[in-house]
């Protein structure tokens, strides 16, 4: 479903130039999970923002599932991501303005799709991770790994067929972390999602199809 041949991605010019990702070459199978581990630093978010459209090679070429994401316009490539893409991140990301549910619904809005679907979709997977009594209590009162619930929630309450994940426990103590990769991992196989996930934590490899190492901008 997802390949990457021959991605590299510099930041900089003349003696300023920096080689982030130098050369990735990667294939990963439909509805598998992938774990990258790498320390801080070692290109991960970058890697996850060209898999993602967010940003563009400097060389190389990106695949998914027949479409050549490095070769799209601007627009397209944010069109495929609010479809076909779904973001966990390690600081949540939720919008302090808006409830527990209208976080989850806004995604499917900006898709259109209707308000009464919307909100039937958004409240059966928010009882799914735990919070079907939290629907319209503020995000910046939940504690943290009830803000990733909600972040799972939303990255997963369009269908996405691929699910990128950011040091998704990375802000969460040991034993709500514990709670959340499980959880994460059920919610993607339930719907068939490719999980790209990476991280610095290699107790996440556990369970993943397939483990690989980034360093110093290099898959080993």
């Amino acid at each position: 479903m997802l390949t990457l041949d021959s991605v590299s991605r510099s930041f900089g010019a003349g003696e300023h130039r920096r080689c982030v990702l130098d050369r990735v070459s990667i294939s990963i199978a439909a509805a598998s999970e992938t774990v990258i581990i790498g320390r801080s630093g070692s290109g991960k978010s970058t890697l996850l923002n060209l898999i993602s459209g967010i940003d563009r090679p400097t060389s190389g070429t990106i695949t998914f599932d027949g479409l050549e994401l490095s070769a799209m316009r601007e627009p397209e490539r944010t069109l495929f991501r609010r479809r076909r893409v779904g973001f966990v991140y390690q600081f949540f990301n939720l919008l302090p303005t808006l409830d527990v549910e209208e976080n989850v619904r806004l995604v499917l809005s900006l898709d259109g799709v209707g308000a009464a679907q919307a909100r039937r979709r958004s409240r059966a997977l928010l009882e799914r991770v735990g919070l079907g009594d939290r629907l319209h209590a503020p995000v910046d009162v939940l504690s943290g790994g009830e803000q990733q619930r909600v972040a799972l929630a939303r990255a997963l309450v369009h269908e996405p067929a691929l699910l990128l994940a950011d040091e998704p426990t990375g802000n969460l103590d040991e034993v709500t972390a514990a709670q959340i990769a499980p959880l994460l991992r059920e919610l993607a196989r339930e719907r068939g999602a490719t999980v790209v996930l990476v991280t610095h934590d290699r107790a996440l490899a556990a369970g993943a199809d397939r483990c690989l190492m980034l360093r110093e901008g290099t898959l080993q």
